[in-house]
């Protein structure tokens, strides 16, 4: 209304007003002045109206009679000028409302005038419309005058005018109702008076509407009456009406007002009483007519039917019964029936096409057509319509082929062969079909047993587009081409199929969204509404059981009918597009059967699509046991049996195809038309779009499309999508090109039916699964036994089924992987291979799908799904197992990180290969484990670590490949290392799991079970490894063994702090000694059979050719290995109880390895020892722990090609003694730990020791070749060990200790060296030096006697012992000890004979020996125990021998040193010996030290002939030391000596100072020889003692006098002997050195004159001055020589004789005295 009403528009209206009044007064200013005054008074008006008022339009409208009023003047006039300008001006006003009722009442009589003039016809019905449409002011007798006016104009003669009026009467109509509607909608808030009552048969009363009810009731009335040729009651005026045009206006009303009618009674009781007769009355002329009837059977003639009313009665009809079905319940039943009956065969052909576009308009409204189904088929009594109607459209189908139609089969219609049903039409729109006279056309048709009828594109799918319905103008029946009614039915059924499903399964998926419970029928498909569920039924609400029992009886009342009418078109189908649209209709209902739980139909319609998609009479058990099943259903029709696949159809059909059926003895081939194609397709769409409602019919489908894809020759690829391969077997596939294009999109949708099943819910899955599991065991059966080309569809299709439905994976997951792993057990390959291929892919799917919630929070899901991978492994197929490997690393590449609780799975897939697996197998498991270690530990959940410890060992232990079992030992160092790294991290969490575990445990009342209980989880950990590597350090194969073992105890030793405490018992008793033992065990039974080579050409070193070699060096490993973790991890050992029992297993190991008779071994375990030994010694500030202990040598890595012997190298010495012995110098500080322990400890091991050096050192009692002597690198380093070993034992060691000691480092030192290992250990003749053994058997010794040197009393009696050890060795200079009888015999070859080998051996060590004792006793001379041990004398004893021997002695160098060392000795002793001379301790020394001087000086031994006068000097020169160490340490003291001694020293000198050589010699020999310088020496000490002036005490005097007598005694021999020479010799003069002797002697007597001068004459004994005295002839005698020399000597000896010269005494006297 703005639009009218707005400022602008009203002063636009009031200006047009002014125009058209000066317009119509100016028309009218001459011949009608009466109207031209009215005009210009109307201006008037208008201004004063528009001056005195605000609301304008309602000023006008209340004075609009007056404003009209000289219009309606000007319309007076006929002028038609002016008629056409007062009508215009009168429309303006309508049109802005501003005309009141009476305005308006006039303004209709004026155009009824103007209308019975014939005046303006088509501007009066202009103008008519606009009053009555623009407002509601005309009603009642004012509208009946303007509608009858209406009528009145259509029946003009003019045609233009007619058909003007005939749209406004029927706008007129129109607007009439809808202000009937537009009240009801006013006062819809208003309650309603008491309604009258229905009976009321008056047909006036109608006084309970309202104005715009009671118009439009009278009007609807009236045109009842006018139909039925009555008058009518309130359209007065009326002159004539045709019943057409009154049909045509009844039908559009109640087609457009249907609530007016629903809403008032009064109205309702028009149709059912006025309307409904009028029909049935206007319908009998074609109820009773009978086409080809003859006349004379009928007593009365019979109205023929009249197309054009008849025509417009079915379009009443249609209105009826689509609008008003519910009011007239039996009029409708009358009218269907009707219907039906009109179909019949004997009726006019245009009478059956009518009645069928009438039933095809019903069947596009499913609503009523449920309403039928509710109102007549589900009550007891009545008529079944809705069965009647379908059954009727099919019978009708049939009757068109079975009766030829009339019509010209050249009469085609124009369009052309593809309708447009909406179908996307395939890749092959039309093929080429033969038509009846074999011309080919291209016209789309049905053909069935020789009928040939055209489809004809009459309707768009949906729609009731009805071609003769529409057919107003037509009189005269039209012609109706061939086919017309086919099509029309065909279009009935497609949308009578389309309506129902469309409704019921919109109307389904409502009740289901509204229902509450979650058990709807719906998701039991499996159910017939016969034997629901009772629970469901209980639970659902009462409405949705009434629906659903409608839905069930719309489709059993129609199944059938449909069915045939279907199946026979499909059949007699040659027009893909119609074929498409058939198999829709029976997809459609095949599909809401199925969610209607309607099993029967449902597999009857899947029955039919999947014999259309299979080649005639195939054999399928399947599908004919359904059919059979349904046979019982009669098809027949009119008596006439259909069958629903004909023989005749090949024949319409290209073929396409030709393969092979999939049958255990496959007959010749099969062939497949595009029509089964077709087929095909609709099958895979309904299982594509209604899988969820196929329940057990999965079976039928999948079946049906296994076989079919078998003769296409489809074949399954990369997860599970069929492509199109080649048969393997019979005569080759044959596809045309045609289906090779469609095969890809077959195989697509194929995919895409399994990928829907997402869709579907878990019943309708499990149904799936099942089928496909059932046909898969059929395929099993089929290739048992043969090695065939299987059926691989199902397994396919399980795979891909799986992979789409990954969301939901649990629920099907144990029937899948279940049938799967039955499959993978298959003997045909390639069934097996699929099984496989689909089990693996799904398992790959699953890990790396996104589950809600993720697998990581859903560890049930994850296990559930790693489970399958598992089960494989009870397969013994190796391309089983290889596939489930590869599987499984890929699952660790893609899903590594995420595996969570399913490692232990995956672990234990890799450790269930076997060794006699297969290498490669084997091969690709570990490549598995490889990358699990470097990539995965960290991610994994610790409680795996130990199945992968497990796992890693368990390759190790493989037969197969060395190389995989030494990287697997690389691996468990990876895992140790790892464990390092993470320790906090892992034992954190393992304690955690610990504790839930424990928790479980407790609440189930058993106790917690694992491996090495009750240590902590984390060292069980550890133990678990050392274990597995412990298992593997005893493998066979040594290679293994030695990675193993090197790998164990470096991990121990690297991470072994991680260990709690108490732990470490475990490792030492379960892991390290249980490894000890058994290495020893088979150490010790190894075969000692040589090996030829290590397999292949690998050559073995000779070292190592025996298994025994080969283990010992395994032993050697392990032993150094445990003797290293117990020396670096002492201090957490020590506190664990039982340390020491675990130190004396050891050492027992040490000992057993040591005594083994196997030179690498023995070694080895001296190593050990030693290196338990130092290290353990406490470390000092000073020191780093580190720095290796004093005699520690590294154990060495024993290289393969080294030879045990060469070993020794190892251990020479690189430096001095001195250095060596000083490192034991600094005292130790105390132990940390318990003392009395320790001590027992270090006992032990002194004990062990004891036992291995006994054991070892003693020499065998019988010699063959193979008896095992000791190497010397062995004995080496027993006796290296010593020292450390003393420093803790030596507050208890004991002389028996020290005996024991003795007799090892004796027989140690005894033991020969075999001759091919000495030139590697003995130095060359040149070098005196020390072998390592002998020098580490000096270092023992210092050791101890250092010790005894800082120790208490009670130690220091061992003085005497040591020093008997080393003279021990000392004699070895001399006499080289013996080993048993072995000697001669063992070094008797020729380089190095007996005599060499043993000087070169034993004289360095003999003289370091006696170098030591002299050291020795220099420190410890005036020892009280070395007192009295007499320790002096046994040195002296000891001496004597090399002294005594002298020349020959086996080295010159060993009298020398003996010398020495005797000088040495003794002036050291002989003040000790003087000191205790009273207490008779040296008495027996002094005999011995004469007999040693009198054995050296004057020896037996000659000299060598090579001597040179050089040498020999020398020699002298040592002689003369010893006298003068007699003329100064011992003769100034003869007083403290014994006497006895005393002369001895005294007649030696003599002797000494007299030549006292055999005169065998010739001159020059004597010449030589003399010992001139040391004649002179004896000679002047004889000398010095003879001098009496020093005598103080008569002891002293004793010695003078005795060195007087002797030194005369010489004198008066040297003269005599001078003078008898001298006598014999002649004019030759003598040797110089006789010359010089008496030259002395003669000097020396004159010196002993003057010295006995100067005495006091009691001094000196008369004895003594008769020798001297005696001399004097003697002197006298030798005047006659002839040397000057000798006679100036002899005058100063003869002089000092004048003393002499006294008178003689009286013999008296002399005799007195």
């Amino acid at each position: 209304m703005s639009g009218t009403s707005s400022p602008e528009a009203v002063k636009k209206l009031l200006e047009n007003m002014q125009g058209d009044l000066r317009g119509l007064s100016l028309e009218c200013r001459k011949k009608f002045p009466p109207v031209k005054e009215a005009a210009e008074s109307g201006i008037i008006k208008v201004k004063t109206i528009a001056a005195r008022n605000t609301d304008i339009l309602a000023a006008l409208k209340e004075n609009s009679s007056e404003v009209v009023q000289p219009f309606l003047m000007g319309c007076g006039t006929k002028e038609p000028k002016i008629t056409q300008l007062c009508l215009a001006a009168i429309q303006r006003l309508m049109s802005h409302e501003v005309v009141s009722e009476a305005a308006a009442g006039n303004i209709i009589n004026m155009l009824w005038q103007l209308m019975e003039n014939s005046l303006e016809e088509l501007k009066l019905l202009q103008t008519v419309l606009v009053l009555l449409t623009t407002n509601t002011v005309v009603h009642d007798e004012a509208l009946s005058k303007a509608i009858v006016l209406c009528f009145r104009l259509h029946f003009t003669k003019d045609n233009i005018t007619n058909n003007t009026a005939a749209a406004t009467v029927r706008q007129v109509v129109t607007v009439v109702f809808e202000r009937v509607v537009a009240e009801d909608e006013r006062y819809k808030d208003t309650i309603d008076q008491p309604v009258a009552v229905q009976g009321n048969s008056n047909r006036r009363s109608v006084s309970t509407l309202k104005p715009c009810a009671k118009d439009a009731y009278m009007l609807f009335q009236d045109l009842c009456q006018l139909v039925n040729a009555d008058a009518p009651y309130w359209l007065v005026g009326m002159t004539e009406m045709t019943r057409t045009f009154g049909l045509e206006l009844l039908e559009s009303v109640l087609n457009d007002f249907p609530q007016v009618f629903l809403q008032h009674q009064e109205f309702s009781f028009l149709l059912k009483e006025r309307v409904c007769p009028l029909v049935i009355k206007l319908f009998s002329p074609n109820i009773k007519f009978r086409q080809g009837s003859s006349t004379s059977s009928s007593p009365a003639p019979v109205e023929k039917p009249y197309f054009p009313i008849c025509m417009r009665l079915l379009r009443v009809v249609s209105v009826l019964i689509k609008q008003f079905y519910s009011l007239l319940v039996t009029e409708c039943e009358i009218f269907l029936s009707l219907l039906v009956k009109f179909l019949d065969a004997d009726k006019p052909q245009w009478l059956r096409a009518v009645a069928v576009e009438s039933i095809h308009r019903l069947c596009v409204q499913p609503q009523l057509l449920r309403s039928f189904c509710q109102s007549y088929d589900m009550k007891q009594h009545s008529t079944k319509v809705f069965r009647d109607i379908v059954n009727a459209l099919g019978s009708f189908i049939q009757s068109l082929f079975l009766v030829p139609s009339t019509g010209n089969a050249s009469a085609t219609p124009n369009q052309t062969g593809s309708n447009a049903s909406g179908n996307t039409g395939s890749a092959q729109t039309n093929q080429g079909v033969l038509g009846m006279g074999g011309g080919a056309t291209v016209l789309p048709a049905f053909e069935y047993r020789g009928t040939w009828i055209p489809i004809l594109n009459v309707t768009v799918q949906g729609s009731a587009k009805a071609t003769y319905l529409e057919m107003l103008d037509k009189v005269e029946p039209p012609t109706i081409p061939e086919g017309y009614a086919m099509s029309v039915a065909f279009h009935c059924l497609l949308d009578l199929v389309r309506g129902i499903t469309t409704m019921i399964e919109g109307e389904l998926g409502e009740a289901e969204t509204v229902s509450q419970t979650t058990t709807d029928t719906t998701s039991l498909p499996a159910q017939s509404s016969e034997q629901q569920d009772l629970q469901s039924v209980s639970d659902q609400s009462e409405k949705e059981l009434v629906s659903r029992a409608v839905w069930e009886e719309m489709v059993n009342a129609c199944w059938c009918g449909l069915l045939a009418a279907l199946s026979l078109l499909l059949d007699a189908s040659t027009d893909e597009a119609a074929t498409e649209n058939i198999l829709k209709a029976e997809l459609t209902m095949a599909a809401l059967c199925g969610r209607l739980g309607l099993v029967t139909s449902r597999d009857a319609f899947i029955t039919a699509i999947c014999k259309g998609s299979l080649p005639p009479h195939y054999a399928l058990t399947v599908l004919n046991s359904t059919t059979a099943a349904l046979s019982s259903k009669s098809y027949s029709i009119q008596g006439q049996n259909v069958q629903m696949i004909s023989p005749s159809s090949e024949s319409h059909q290209q073929v396409v195809a030709v393969g092979q059926p999939l049958a255990l003895q496959p007959q010749g081939t099969v062939m497949l038309t595009s029509k089964n194609i077709q087929c095909m397709r609709t099958l895979l769409n309904l299982a594509h779009c209604h899988g969820a409602v196929l329940g057990t019919s999965w079976q039928l489908v999948l079946a049906t499309l296994q076989h079919l894809v078998w003769i296409l020759g489809l074949k399954p690829g990369v997860g599970g999508a069929l492509k199109p391969g080649r048969a393997v077997e019979g005569p080759s596939t044959v596809l045309t090109t045609a289906v090779m294009t469609d095969l890809p999109v077959i195989s697509n949708i194929l995919s895409r039916l399994f990928e829907s099943s997402q869709y579907l819910d878990d019943v309708s899955l499990h149904h799936l699964i099942n089928a496909l599991c059932s046909l898969s065991l059929e395929a099993m059966d089929m290739a048992y036994g043969n090695n065939k080309e299987p059926s691989l569809f199902a397994v396919a299709k399980l795979l891909e089924t799986g992979l789409v439905n990954m969301h939901r994976i649990e629920i099907l997951w144990r029937p899948l992987t279940g049938h799967l792993l039955e499959v993978c057990q298959h003997p045909n390959s390639r069934m097996r291979e699929w099984g496989a291929e689909a089990l693996t892919s799904l398992i790959k799917a699953g890990l790396t799908f996104s589950h809600d919630p993720p697998l990581s929070q859903n560890q049930r899901l994850q296990l559930l799904l790693l489970n399958p991978l598992k089960e494989l492994s009870n397969i013994s197929h190796p391309d089983i197992r290889i596939k489930q490997l590869e599987c499984v690393l890929q699952i660790l590449q893609s899903q590594g990180d995420s595996l969570g609780p399913g490692w232990p799975l995956v672990l234990g897939v890799m450790g269930a290969i076997r060794s006699d697996q297969g290498e490669s197998l084997i091969r690709t498991a570990f490549q598995c484990l490889q990358l699990v270690v470097t990539d995965f530990l960290p991610t994994m959940p610790c409680t795996c670590l130990q199945i992968v410890v497990e796992v890693a060992g368990s390759f190790g232990l493989h037969n197969q490949e060395l190389n995989i079992s030494l990287t697997s030992i690389g691996l468990l160092w990876n895992i140790s290392d790892y464990f390092f790294q993470r320790g906090e991290i892992i034992e954190k969490e393992l304690n955690k799991e610990e504790a839930v575990l424990q928790k479980q445990a407790e609440e189930k009342g058993v106790m917690l079970n694992r491996p090495f209980h009750p240590a902590p989880p984390f060292d069980c950990l550890w133990l678990c490894l050392y274990a597995k590597l412990g298992e593997l350090c005893v493998d066979p194969r040594p290679a293994v063994r030695k990675s193993a073992g090197q790998t164990l105890f470096s991990t121990i030793g690297a991470h072994g702090t991680l260990l709690q405490h108490s732990t470490w018992h475990t490792v030492i008793w379960k892991v390290l000694f249980h490894l000890l033992d058994r290495v020893r065990e088979s150490s010790t039974t190894a075969d000692k059979e040589k090996i030829e080579s290590g397999g292949g050409n690998i050559l073995i070193h000779h070292s190592r050719d025996t298994a025994e070699k080969q283990w010992a060096e395994t032993w050697v490993l392990t032993l150094a290995g445990v003797a290293r973790i117990f020396n670096t991890r002492r201090y957490l050992l020590q506190p664990l109880g039982d340390f020491s029992q675990a130190w004396d297993v050891l050492l027992d190991h040490i000992q057993s390895a040591a005594l083994s008779k196997n030179n690498e071994v023995s070694l080895a375990a001296l190593k050990s020892f030693q290196e338990i030994l130092q290290i353990v010694s406490p470390v000092r500030e000073s020191e780093k722990p580190d720095t290796p202990p004093a005699i520690n040598v590294s154990v060495p890595v024993v290289v393969g090609t080294t030879t045990a012997t060469s070993l020794g190298r190892s251990f020479m010495r690189t430096d001095s003694i001195g250095e060596r012995l000083g490192r034991y110098n600094g005292s130790e500080p105390p132990v940390i730990t318990d003392e009395i322990e320790d001590l027992n400890l270090w006992w032990a091991a002194w004990n062990s020791w004891y036992r291995i050096g006994s054991e070892s050192t003693r020499p065998p009692i019988t010699c063959d070749k193979l008896t095992f002597i000791p190497s010397q690198p062995f004995l080496t380093a027993l006796i290296q060990i010593f020292p450390a070993l003393y420093q803790h034992i030596k507050t208890g060691f004991s002389m028996d200790d020290l005996q024991k000691l003795g007799v090892i480092l004796h027989g140690a030192v005894s033991v020969p060296i075999s001759s091919d290992a000495s030139p590697f250990i003995l130095p060359s003749y040149t070098e005196a030096v020390l072998t390592s053994l002998q020098e580490a058997v000096l270092t023992a010794l210092d050791v101890l006697q250092k010790a005894i040197c800082v120790g208490s009393e009670s130690m220091q009696i061992m003085y005497p012992a040591i020093f008997d050890q080393l003279l021990a060795f000392v004699e070895f200079s001399c006499k080289p000890p013996q080993y048993g009888q072995l000697e001669t015999k063992h070094i008797a070859n020729a380089k190095y004979n007996q005599a060499e080998w043993v000087a070169l051996n034993y004289v360095p060590f003999a003289e370091r020996s006696l170098e030591v004792v002299v050291d020795l006793y220099q420190k410890t001379a005036c020892h009280k125990a070395v007192v009295t041990e007499k320790v002096l004398q046994n040195i002296i004893k000891m001496l004597r021998i090399p002294l005594s021997l002298k020349y020959s002695c086996p080295s010159e160098s060993t009298w020398k040193l003996a010398v020495s060392s005797l000088l040495k000795v003794l002036s050291i002793g002989l003040p000790v010996a003087r000191q205790h001379a009273s207490s008779g301790k040296f008495d027996s020394m002094w005999p011995e030290l004469a007999n040693t001087f009198e054995d050296f000086l004057f020896t037996k031994s000659t000299p060598p002939d090579n001597l040179s006068i050089q040498e020999f000097q020398k020699n002298e020169s040592i002689d003369v030391e010893v006298v003068q160490l007699i003329s100064t340490e011992i003769l100034p003291y003869a007083n403290f000596i014994p006497k006895e001694f005393v002369g001895q020293i005294m007649t030696m000198l003599n002797k000494g100072s007299i030549h006292s050589q055999s005169s065998s010699f010739t001159e020059a020999e004597i010449d030589i020889r003399m010992r001139e310088e040391f004649s002179k020496v004896c000679f002047e000490t004889l000398l010095q003692f003879s001098f009496s002036n020093k005598v103080t005490s008569p002891q002293e005097g004793y010695i003078s006098r005795m060195a007087l007598s002797v030194l005369l005694k010489r004198s008066q021999d040297v003269l005599h002997r001078y003078i008898e020479d001298e006598r014999l010799s002649g004019k030759c003069p003598l040797p110089r050195q006789q010359v010089t002797e008496i030259i002395f002697v003669l000097k020396a007597v004159s010196t002993l004159i003057d010295s006995l001068k100067k005495t006091q004459p009691e001094n000196v004994d008369a004895n003594t001055w008769a020798q001297v005295i005696a001399l004097y002839p003697t002197l006298v005698e030798c005047i006659t020589c002839s040397s000057s020399e000798v006679c100036s000597a002899l005058k100063e000896a003869l002089v000092p004789f004048k003393d002499f010269m006294h008178p003689p005494a009286s013999k008296v006297q002399n005799g007195e005295s």
